[in-house]
């Protein structure tokens, strides 16, 4: 028995030596789940981008035509400031109309929080069809999480580009490995209710 475990494991650090680049590309590929941008009735960008990528694609629906407005989720605490009064005037700076956005403050500090506000705020502008944009990495929870918030609402997720992580490649650079070990464990907490 245990010769066998010994050349089970053997076999396993193998493979894992050979295939690395695969088995990580396939992790970091289940965590982007995302779907072709189509028309909606509003954007929501969620909140946890401190780069601009999330509200700059959100913005760019709206100049593609796709959505009238978007929701900039905006959480407080970024010294003193909610995130939607930060993102906002970097998405001004960037060459986009403040007429674009509508701001969404809140005091939720996870996916699970933030769904719930957003969900009240989504119902209360009457809206059927959003379009959700959050980085690649965080599409697939996202969505889950929002879409069993407000199962009469439809969600179509859209992805914004992150500068480290990349589906294949996140291992190379030290913030692509973080965003996707926390990523991992969030989606695993997610599985359990937590």
């Amino acid at each position: 028995m245990t010769r066998k475990l010994v050349l089970i494991l053997a076999v396993a650090i193998l493979a894992s030596l050979f295939f690395h680049a695969q088995i990580f590309s396939a992790l970091g590929s289940y965590l982007v789940h995302q779907d072709q941008p189509k028309h909606a009735d509003l954007a929501l960008v969620l909140a946890g981008d401190a780069t601009g990528n999330r509200i700059i694609r959100a913005a760019e629906l709206v100049r593609q035509g796709y959505v009238p407005k978007v929701v900039v989720s905006g959480p407080s605490g970024q010294y003193g400031l909610y995130e939607c009064d930060l993102a906002i005037p970097f998405a001004v700076r960037a060459g986009y109309p403040e007429s674009y956005f509508i701001h969404f403050e809140h005091d939720a500090h996870s996916t699970q929080e933030e769904a719930a506000n957003a969900v009240a705020e989504l119902k209360r502008l009457g809206t059927r069809h959003v379009l959700l944009v959050t980085s690649d990495y965080h599409t697939r929870r996202a969505g889950r999480i929002l879409r069993a918030a407000a199962p009469d609402v439809e969600f179509t997720v859209v992805a914004a580009p992150d500068l480290y992580f990349s589906a294949g490649g996140w291992w190379h650079n030290r913030e692509g490995r973080k965003t996707f070990l926390v990523e991992w464990e969030k989606t695993v907490a997610n599985w359990f209710g937590m």
